[in-house]
């Protein structure tokens, strides 16, 4: 039966329901923050301004059967003809190919580039590797996740930063107005949104397929690193080892002029590389047991309540000077503070949805934030925040989904094998 409802599930209104209602109303609030009137000069656009945008590929998409549809500002494909389970299937055997041009991509530059992004985030920047990069977090003086992005550092004097669409605005607010401050104090750096295109090519085969067209090894290049390099004749694209579908994989990023060839480069070798839309994405980041911004982590969690304490450098828990940082290390030394954990679930029967009541013997203890049936699985998977006392693994719950309530067991994440590539 849940064979079935996953197969029935690759229509766009499953593609829908996998990613579209609370991302893009919790990330799109920021007028309705107090803080907005300090930081609204620094947009190029209003928050009232719903139009979706288009990145470069758009045309492309729709000539390949793409469903367009809003997300995190842009006009994106949600999925191809051949529907979200296949797509999610292919990526986990062969490779396929996201738009992620979306995304928020800043370049951040100056002798105090590694001081100001500390100030800002829980990531040790200072002790990675030059051409290394690492999953932070933004956070406020709650403690709380204002977003999540990845960082790498290029130098000491140059890092490259890119963090989630929909978050777009208070992100780029947020880092101009300490920009601003760091400049008034005499800092040396600069703040400058990157505007090129940005493709993830993910899945087992990404090597196998894009090898014979870069000019580096990428045998020598482990997950979390970047570099520059030219693929197909194209010059000087910057390509980071990483993902958001726990298999191997790269963001190339490539102007906007020249991001249809590189997709069509990509895409010659149809039998072994595919485009895929958000819907597939989504999916799969869910079986890696990967957050989502505005489902699974928002401006209510901390770092600790999201199982993302491990973000949390050790030099920064010395120093403790990143904001919300008496918060975060009370939860880190003291687990009796924390109220609330993520956790996955696998629950028998119907998917339960984000928002569904978690429950054992009739109480509510917590609400799941993201679910959906797995394609690789055959089962139906969710993750949930419930309270503290609830979260090992093992505990057998409950999910009310339309007024009936389905058994389900708390499971280790992520629910599928992830394939990083490690040196």
């Amino acid at each position: 039966m849940i064979l079935k409802a996953v197969a029935q599930s690759s229509s766009s209104n499953f593609a829908r329901s996998l990613i579209l209602p609370s991302y893009q109303s919790k990330c799109l609030t920021l007028k309705n923050n107090p803080s907005f009137q300090s930081i609204s000069r620094f947009l190029s656009t209003k928050t009232s301004d719903l139009a979706p945008k288009k990145t470069a590929l758009y045309d492309f998409h729709v000539s390949h059967g793409a469903k367009m549809v809003p997300f995190g500002g842009y006009s994106m494909p949600i999925q191809y003809k051949d529907g979200v389970v296949a797509s999610h299937l292919f990526c986990r055997s062969n490779a396929v190919i996201f738009d992620v041009s979306h995304m928020l991509q800043t370049s951040v530059k100056g002798k105090d580039a590694v001081s100001f992004m500390e100030s800002l985030t829980v990531c040790d920047i200072k002790s990675l590797q030059d051409n290394s990069g690492s999953l932070t977090v933004f956070t406020t003086e709650r403690g709380t996740i204002i977003d999540d992005l990845i960082v790498n550092k290029i130098t000491n004097e140059e890092l490259y930063v890119v963090s989630n669409a929909g978050c777009a605005e208070k992100d780029l607010a947020l880092l101009k107005l300490q920009e601003e401050k760091f400049k008034n104090d005499g800092k040396d750096v600069s703040v400058d949104v990157i505007p090129k295109s940005l493709l993830a090519v993910q899945g087992p085969k990404m090597m196998e397929i894009l090898q014979p067209l870069v000019n580096i090894d990428l045998s020598k290049m482990p997950f979390m690193t970047t570099s520059l390099c030219d693929i197909g004749g194209l010059k000087d694209l910057r390509i980071t080892r990483c993902g958001y579908t726990g298999e191997d994989g790269v963001e190339i990023q490539v102007s906007d002029e020249n991001v249809v060839q590189l997709a069509d480069m990509l895409t010659s070798r149809d039998e072994e590389c595919r485009l895929a839309g958000l819907g597939a994405r989504d999916s799969l980041r869910l079986e890696a047991g990967l957050c989502l911004y505005g489902n699974d982590i928002d401006e209510t969690t901390t770092p600790n309540e999201a199982g993302l304490v491990w973000l949390v450098g050790k030099q920064r828990r010395k120093r403790r000077d990143f904001p919300g940082s008496d918060v975060v290390m009370t939860q880190i030394t003291d687990g009796s503070f924390l109220r609330q954990k993520r956790v996955g679930l696998k629950v028998d029967g119907a998917p339960a949805r984000q928002g569904a009541e978690v429950r054992i013997e009739g109480e509510n203890i917590g609400h799941v934030t993201s679910g959906c049936p797995s394609p690789s699985l055959k089962e139906n998977i969710a993750m949930a925040y419930v309270k503290t006392e609830f979260s090992k693994i093992g505990t057998e719950l409950h999910v009310k989904v339309r007024e009936k309530e389905y058994p389900a067991i708390v499971t280790k994440m992520p629910f599928v094998k992830t394939n990083y590539y490690f040196l």
